[in-house]
């Protein structure tokens, strides 16, 4: 029986789009080894990328606000 580990919806938002997203939109650029910085800041998460090819940037953000935790 695997064991999963425990990870916060910031890590499970990371991980897919490390996996969706490892091609650089203004150079077309493959980056396996590359991934997102995450960034927390109030209701604001913030994810970045920066192309090791060309040095673009792209940024996500996610926002918080009014979020309960209840459904």
């Amino acid at each position: 029986m695997a064991v999963q580990r425990a990870r916060s919806p910031f890590d499970r938002l990371r991980q897919r789009l490390e996996d969706d997203e490892l091609r650089c939109r203004a150079c077309g650029h493959r980056d396996p080894d590359g991934g997102w910085r995450v960034t927390a800041a109030g209701s604001r998460v913030r994810y970045e990328y920066a192309c090791p090819s060309c040095g673009a940037h792209e940024t996500k953000t996610v926002r918080l606000d009014g979020y309960t935790g209840r459904r």
